[in-house]
């Protein structure tokens, strides 16, 4: 079965290369990708799923069998804007197949991965793998502005609670089990506004501010380390400031910090730590605030969270990953690198907040997510399709 299942996923290259050159063609930046859902829905129906429907926040959901249980695929289908255009080789939303590789924004990071899950609903439906499931493959949205936030709508407003979630982001064709959690915080300072010609009379906001930044700068270097996950991170990436005028002293001041969470962190302790290195600068006053995401969908919907996404790690012994592993060793005749993500994912959500199981497998190298020129392998598209059909056939095989 598993060499069908691979020529199968060959048999629909073609298909499943111009399904992801269409999507590149439909701009979708985060609460902007309605055109790119409509795609979607599209090409889902055409390919004959049991159900797709768009939800309130946008994403577009589709279903393949009836089963009592129940796994999804996701897929987030928004992403970043193309950055300076002179740094393209071609025009990053006319996708071009070159080489082996599909070139264009979203190829990676990560309309890839909903081709291929398409595809793989294809071959699952074409072979008759499946029996024992309900499989949702979600093509979400908003992920580059909030990652996870999509999740929680599905979880808490459709009532989507898979027993596993693959997520599709790029990971080389490797199995990934977990990330760094993060989050979002700013550290605020009041001041005293004055004459710029006599700033003694006044209390420079900017200075104040540059100090707890240089102890968040050595804060960095305390952070706690994991075996697997790594080492926890932060960064001052943004700086605020009031003043009334350019010739007046500051009277407050601001720094965003980007808090990357490993394995034993979490949002009280990050919090505490940075208001630490506030008290070390000599400002036990300033206020650090979790920021909170409150934009409006392309729907119109608001659905606010905080900025907060929690760490999460699937165990080593953990049968949905030895599945996983046998699956693609089964497939496509090599043993997988397990191994983990820099960056973060909509598992945040899923596993980090409701603990619902994931890993993910995904097209594409994440190093060119969000760079120029990004561009997927051809047969990445095919070998992760294969192994999305082939873990659904070996679970399925796994119930009595």
């Amino acid at each position: 079965m598993y060499k069908a299942i691979l020529e199968k996923a060959k048999h629909y290259e073609p298909e499943t290369t111009r399904f992801l050159c269409d999507m590149i063609g439909h701009p979708s930046f985060s609460t902007k990708e309605k055109e790119v859902i409509d795609c979607i829905r599209a090409e889902m129906e055409k390919v004959g799923f049991d159900e797709v429907k768009v939800d309130g926040l946008g994403n577009v959901i589709g279903r393949i069998g009836h089963g009592a249980r129940v796994i999804a695929f996701d897929a987030h289908i928004d992403t970043v804007y193309p950055g300076e255009m002179s740094l393209w080789k071609t025009d990053p939303f006319k996708a071009e197949v070159k080489d082996g590789m599909v070139i264009g924004r979203g190829s990676v990071d990560q309309e890839s991965g909903m081709a291929s899950m398409v595809t793989a609903a294809r071959i699952i439906k074409d072979l008759n793998l499946n029996d024992k499931f309900s499989i949702y493959f979600t093509g979400t949205v908003m992920e580059e502005d909030c990652d996870g936030l999509c999740w929680q709508y599905l979880i808490k407003e459709e009532k989507l609670v898979p027993e596993l979630v693959v997520i599709t982001e790029p990971t080389n064709l490797n199995i990934y089990r977990g990330h760094r959690g993060r989050m979002e915080m700013m550290v605020h300072i009041k001041g005293l506004s004055c004459h710029g010609s006599a700033p003694e009379r006044g209390d420079n906001a900017i200075y104040k501010i540059s100090r707890i930044a240089l102890e968040i700068e050595k804060l960095h270097d305390r952070l706690k380390h994991d075996d697997f996950l790594g080492k926890g991170s932060v960064a001052v990436t943004q700086v605020f400031f009031s003043s009334p005028s350019q010739c007046a002293v500051p009277d407050a001041a601001s720094i965003q910090l980007d808090r990357r969470l490993t394995y034993g962190e979490t949002k009280e302790s990050a919090v505490m730590e940075v208001q630490e290195a506030a008290r070390k600068a000599g400002y036990p006053d300033a206020v650090v605030e979790v920021l909170r995401y409150e934009e409006a969908a392309y729907t119109g919907l608001v659905y606010p969270t905080e900025k907060y996404f929690p760490t999460w790690v699937l165990p080593e012994d953990s049968h949905w990953l030895r599945t996983a592993e046998e699956s693609y060793k089964e497939v496509l005749g090599r043993k997988p690198l397990v191994d983990k993500w820099t960056f973060s994912t909509n598992a945040v959500a899923i596993m980090g907040m409701h603990n619902i199981p994931c890993l993910g497998l995904g097209p594409g190298n994440e190093i060119y997510a969000h760079a120029p020129n990004e561009a997927c392998p051809v047969e990445h598209l095919t070998q992760a399709a294969a192994f999305y059909a082939a873990l659904v056939y070996e679970l399925n095989q796994k119930i009595k």
